[in-house]
């Protein structure tokens, strides 16, 4: 193991196991050390400044330094630093963020449940769905479907709903009852001479059949992301959403919509369900809910499923589940506050004024050699990297030619993220400016030609 001059990077390389991290290089780089952030830059604790171009995790949607925030917080501790919601417990923060979040559902909503993460969100959501079967007396109907390339966390609920090889891979996943449907990316799925509403008609048609054949009483939910994160920012093909919606009407099948990156903003609407006619019977949401600044995250459900769940509750004595930080006061204040900032200073209209600024900036890039496909909607984009425009062959994924360009944008002053396939993501703070913008194009500009040299001497 290699020892390191600062503190920081030592204490870590001996003491933290690192997520989405390969360990046994990890002990040979060691950590980037970051200790200061303002607005969208982040900065190293050797002063090195970068454009933080995927706001942390998708998540810092106000950017960093927010005082508003950090006062909400405080006065929150002070007041009460911690409360549960169990057995009937409440707290003036989790009823008033519950309030906020039932009036700006992109769909009727009933009632709001309280977690930590994104994870927990939709977890909780597939329990609930066996639970309501259950409680409807319908004991076979409870398998989950998903979508290939899908994420939807890593719990061991949420990593079998995720769609992606790796997450499922010697974790011994996905479990029973999680189904995975096609991938709706038309650059690489569709059919020669298809349209792209043909295509989506094939994606419906297919996920009809998978229902029929797997039997209608047994599928009980089909949950998607409005745009696929993690699995590549994949934009759903035009009348995708519809056609799935009708198909999942036929045969009474839940909707759970995974807002966890989309909501609060990020595609232009407040929520991804607006921006492309998705109407949930749950919605899961976090990440943007505090701008990152407090783990929080929620689950809305229905009036339909809260009645059944309410009822059989009732019946066994006790809705027993949740968690000791549900509804923390803390972080619900905060997101309050967050909440609060969204509205008065218009991020959503602020988001479409600046969003052409990056996609159209990143699509300039569209004619190099070595770029496949640019994608996006408001705030959130990929650019997919090949091998071979003609063919739109991928290169050999041991060459890692993501990661290797995503590190030359760190060296160039801007945080992007590798992504399967080498998809590099963009998502930055709401809050970024279009001159902002045109730096973080500009520095990843100077990061593919970068790449495209080191292949060529490769």
């Amino acid at each position: 193991m290699k020892s390191f001059d600062n503190t920081t990077a030592s204490r870590d390389v001996a003491h933290i196991l690192h997520p989405y991290t390969n360990l046994k290089k990890h002990e040979e780089t060691g950590p980037l050390v970051l200790t200061e952030g303002k607005g969208v830059w982040l900065y190293d604790d050797k002063g090195k400044a970068y454009l933080d171009g995927m706001a942390g995790l998708w998540c810092v949607a106000l950017g960093y330094g927010e005082e508003r925030l950090v006062a909400a917080a405080a006065a929150q501790m002070r007041r009460l630093a911690f409360s549960h919601l169990f057995v009937s417990k409440s707290h003036e923060p989790a009823a008033h963020l519950a309030e906020k979040l039932i009036a700006i559902a992109p769909a009727p909503m009933s009632k709001v449940f309280f977690a930590n993460s994104g994870s927990e969100a939709t977890d909780t959501a597939l329990k609930l769905v066996w639970f309501y079967n259950n409680a409807l007396g319908r004991p076979k109907k409870k398998k989950i479907i998903s979508r290939h390339k899908a994420y939807h966390g890593v719990t061991i609920a949420a990593a079998s709903m995720t769609g992606l090889p790796l997450n499922h891979r010697d974790f011994d996943l996905p479990i029973d009852k999680v189904l995975h449907a096609d991938c709706p990316h038309f650059y690489h799925f569709g059919e020669a001479g298809e349209s792209e509403e043909e295509f989506a008609a094939r994606m419906a048609d297919n996920l009809d059949k998978l229902i029929l054949s797997e039997g209608p009483q047994t599928v009980a939910a089909f949950i998607a992301e409005p745009v696929m994160g993690a699995g590549g920012v994949i934009v759903p093909p035009r009348t995708y959403f519809d056609r799935v919606q009708r198909v999942l009407k036929k045969h009474d099948v839940l909707l759970i919509a995974d807002e966890v990156i989309c909501g609060f903003g990020r595609t232009g609407n407040m929520f991804g369900c607006q921006t492309f006619g998705i109407e949930p019977d749950m919605i899961c949401v976090a990440k943007a809910l505090s701008s990152a600044y407090l783990p929080i995250s929620a689950l809305l459900i229905n009036k339909k499923i809260f009645e059944a769940v309410r009822e059989h509750s009732d019946r066994v004595g006790t809705f027993a589940h949740g968690f000791t930080y549900s509804g923390h006061p803390v972080s619900a204040a905060v997101a309050v506050e967050t909440l609060a900032i969204y509205k008065e200073r218009d991020i959503v209209g602020h988001v479409r004024d600046v969003a052409p600024r990056l996609q159209e900036g990143l699509r300039r890039f569209a004619g190099h050699p070595m770029v496949g496909e640019v994608r996006g909607v408001g705030l959130v984009a990929g650019v997919e990297l090949v091998k071979d425009k003609a063919t739109r062959a991928k290169f050999d994924a041991a060459q890692q030619v993501g990661p290797y360009l995503v590190g030359r944008a760190q060296q160039h002053g801007a945080m992007l993220r590798p992504l399967p396939g080498d998809t590099v993501a963009f998502s930055p703070p709401l809050v970024i400016s279009t001159e902002e913008i045109d730096l973080l194009v500009e520095r990843f500009g100077r990061a593919l030609d970068d790449t495209a040299a080191w292949l060529a001497g490769s």
